[in-house]
């Protein structure tokens, strides 16, 4: 009997060590998700003559454009270190998505209506949607008062697939193929053994990050904002009402004669990550921006994400950081708020100075050996 819909329950979503990957112990299933959506354009170009008024074809002359985007609850860096993020505060954060790969896969695994995928098994399984070849894009933390610490994903694939249940009675999938394409011509990869483990409530024993548990150290650049940003104590600076940190990887697809896909899709250098801070506003300090503007000193942005024992799971430190804008807010009924943006440069892999880096208490190899 076809299903009526399908929710959040029945689906769970994996992602490859790399386009090659088949073995269930390389493949992580990304826990905490809150939203996934994917898509496809294909972008055609019409064939039109003299002595006709309609097309007479219309030929692919650009790869597909696959994307895929997803949010999660921040934990303890496990899904990070799964998407190739380096957590281990010695190395650039995105190391790992700056220098050229084969990108990685994702599946997302839909079980049978009115079950939960955690707990289902394979015989449960009725369709997969694969996505290959799929570079990072955009990653994006926020940071608020009365919500949970979330991260957005955005992704750039090459191609997408679906299996359904091709069992002898119909009501399991005994292959998943894989959704990988050759870039060099764009033929898709002809393995069909793809394994998945069984969804499960995740590896970390975090189930999220509280907000009264984040610190936003932002007190290195005081000297350069009108703001108070630090007051002698906590209680006299500004109270942060939310932050976002933003690590935007746009990429150019290079393209070349005699191959129908994007043989490789680089970063767009330089990379400017940005974190944008909303406080409400207390006292400024004596400041002149004719004298912020002679510092051209980099500072240091913290960001530590702790659990409920006051222990720290998650952090980010933006190395190099200058202030780009400081924007003050007052109106009849509300408090006076200021947003503050800083920003930074990613340096390259040997670069410890300038940067993103990050520190996750997840220490276990994402993958299996």
């Amino acid at each position: 009997m076809a299903r009526n819909r399908v929710i959040y329950q029945s689906e769970a979503l994996y992602v490859s060590q790399d386009i090659l990957s088949s073995a269930t112990g390389k493949h992580f299933q990304l826990e905490r998700v809150q939203s996934a959506n994917y898509n496809f354009t294909i972008n055609r170009q019409d064939i039109n003559q003299y002595g006709q008024a309609a097309r007479i074809d219309s030929l692919v002359m650009d790869a597909p454009t696959v994307g895929l985007d997803f949010s999660y609850y921040l934990t303890d860096g496990g899904n990070e270190k799964a998407l190739g993020f380096d957590v281990g505060n010695t190395n650039q954060f995105a190391e790992g998505h700056m220098t050229y790969s084969s990108g990685k896969n994702f599946y997302i695994v839909t079980v049978d209506e009115g079950k939960d995928a955690v707990g289902a098994g394979a015989s449960d399984r009725k369709s997969v949607i694969g996505l290959g070849n799929a570079f990072l894009s955009d990653y994006t933390v926020d940071l608020a008062v009365g919500s949970l610490p979330t991260v957005s994903v955005s992704m750039e694939c090459s191609n997408i697939n679906s299996d359904t249940a091709l069992g002898g009675d119909g009501t399991e999938i005994t292959t998943i193929s894989s959704p990988a394409v050759d870039v060099t011509n764009g033929d898709p990869y002809s393995s069909t053994n793809i394994s998945l483990a069984d969804p499960t409530s995740g590896v970390s024993t975090l189930t999220a990050l509280r907000p009264g548990d984040i610190e936003v150290n932002i007190t290195s650049l005081d000297g350069v904002a009108l703001s108070d940003l630090t007051g002698p104590d906590t209680e006299n600076a500004i109270h942060i009402q939310s932050a976002s940190i933003s690590i935007p990887l746009s990429r150019s697809p290079l393209q070349r004669l005699g191959t129908r896909f994007n043989y490789a899709r680089t970063v767009d250098f330089p990379i400017n990550a940005t974190v944008s801070v909303n406080a409400i506003c207390n006292d400024v300090t004596e400041k002149n921006l004719a004298t912020i503007l002679n510092d051209n000193a980099g500072y240091e942005v913290t960001v530590t994400l702790k659990d409920k024992d006051d222990a720290a799971k998650m952090t980010y430190t933006l190395k190099g950081c200058r202030i780009d804008s400081e924007s003050f807010s007052s109106s009849i009924g509300s408090n006076k708020s200021v947003d503050l943006t800083f920003s930074t440069q990613i340096g390259g892999t040997n670069d410890t100075t300038n940067g993103v880096f990050a520190n996750g208490a997840f220490s276990a190899d994402a993958f299996a050996s």
